[in-house]
């Protein structure tokens, strides 16, 4: 998920302020296409490099039920959002909720999305030491791309190559005190292309390895006999919730369509292809690789090479998705900054005029990313975490909450009903999961 309005997915995914987005974008000028590929470009980002991960443990049926439940929830808040929308005066989320609850309404949105793309940034980093550095999970070692080209030396450890990367990389990147609205565009497009292109390959090697007899034996059900509990399956819920996240930039999108009632029309649309990816690449790469699969599924790509073309193949797929993630990071950060200052330094002068707050906020910002992402690499725990904390919030809590509370009188009895299930199941499912990952780190 990747966020783009300010209380930007994707996470999400990027946290860019929802006013000056959409009096700088032409209005009524988006065709349903075009809102259909900017919804898809935010809610299929990294996320989708964990979608195998949850098909393995729930199996193929409960994975491919339970991606449609949610985004079958997913529509349920969005209409909800878009009918308050329509009868207010709003123009961002965070001004639907200061509409219902006042600036605390506005706040918690906007913290909410500083925390959830915080959490993107922290992804972002583990998965390209991922892809640099390999992962270790039960004993078994993936080794990195400069591992497989050097060989295992001090130099190539995670620590000290996400060090290079954030010093040599991204430092340079951040430091930059203006952002143009276009490197969104053009980030979500090549996005939405390297997910297309990395279900493309991944399709292309599990028929390659079917045909050969190498695939992988697959389960259709849970295996409670040897490897989950009930318990188990809910934590997959909390992944999969920040994969369709993207509700925060329902506003930006609805306002360049022609006509913003096809905004409805749009999100189903999207939903569908979003299903139809995320279930595409569950499937291909559990087939791929089977029980052995990982939390990022970038990281497999070390294993399925028997020749020098199909080792280039699995690196130009890593490769590419890194430098598309770490290209992706500025814009993120950039937002991100901005929204920290203005919320803590709303009377200071104008960020990028103030050298000595504007370096500081920086460094502090990157130190952070970087301590956390060496602290815990592992992408399912924050997936895990934001699904089940800002990313359910925005997705599920706050919009049957503005039902509920009603200030334009339109909410109809089922829709009050509905609101309070949704409300229900998100706090259960996400208290569960947070419980029972507590009780296995423990």
């Amino acid at each position: 998920m990747k966020e783009t309005e300010t209380g930007s997915s994707d996470l999400t995914p990027l946290l860019a302020d929802a006013d000056s987005l959409e009096n700088q974008s032409p209005r009524g000028l988006a065709s349903v296409s075009g809102a259909v590929f900017n919804i898809c470009t935010t809610m299929v980002g990294a996320g989708i490099m964990s979608i195998p991960a949850t098909v393995k443990v729930l199996g193929i049926i409960p994975g491919f039920a339970v991606m449609f439940m949610i985004a079958v929830l997913v529509d349920i808040t969005v209409e909800f959002l878009l009918r308050y929308t329509q009868s207010g005066k709003s123009t961002t989320y965070a001004g639907l909720m200061a509409e219902s609850f006042g600036s605390l309404g506005s706040l918690a949105v906007q913290i909410c999305v500083m925390v959830t793309n915080l959490g993107c940034l922290i992804i972002y980093l583990i998965i390209i030491g991922d892809v640099l550095c390999g992962n270790e999970s039960g004993g078994t070692l993936h080794l990195g791309v400069l591992q497989e080209w050097f060989g295992i030396q001090w130099w190539n450890s995670r620590a000290y190559v996400i060090l290079f990367v954030v010093l040599f990389v991204m430092l340079p990147l951040v430091f930059l005190k203006h952002m143009m609205t276009d490197s969104l565009r053009h980030s979500s497009a090549i996005s939405i292309l390297l997910a297309v292109v990395f279900i493309a390959i991944s399709s292309a090697m599990a028929i390659y390895a079917f045909w050969k007899g190498k695939t992988q034996n697959m389960r259709l059900l849970p295996d409670f006999v040897n490897q989950v509990s009930i318990f188990d399956l809910f934590t997959t819920v909390p992944v999969l919730v920040t994969g369709f996240g993207f509700h925060v930039n329902i506003h930006p999108i609805r306002s360049e369509l022609r006509r913003p009632s096809d905004m409805s029309y749009a999100v189903r649309i999207s939903l569908a292809i979003s299903i139809a990816i995320y279930f595409s690449i569950g499937f291909f790469g559990y087939m791929l690789f089977g029980e052995s699969i990982m939390s990022d599924i970038l990281v497999n790509f070390d294993q399925n090479s028997d020749s020098a073309i199909g080792q280039l193949v699995n690196n130009t797929v890593r490769l590419s998705y890194a430098m598309h993630l770490a290209l992706v990071f500025p814009v993120i950060n950039f937002s991100l900054r901005t929204n920290i200052d203005e919320l803590l330094f709303a009377k200071k002068p104008v960020l990028a005029k103030d050298k000595s707050r504007f370096t500081i906020l920086t460094c502090v910002l990157l130190a952070l990313t970087y301590t956390i992402a060496i602290v815990i690499p592992n992408i399912w725990y924050f997936f895990q975490f934001l699904g089940s904390t800002t990313v359910v919030c925005l997705s599920f809590i706050f919009p049957g909450a503005i039902v509920l509370r009603d200030v334009h009188g339109i909410s109809r009895r089922k829709d009050k009903v509905m609101a309070i299930l949704v409300i229900i199941m998100a706090i259960l499912t996400s208290m569960i999961a947070i419980a029972t990952n507590l009780w296995t780190v423990g």
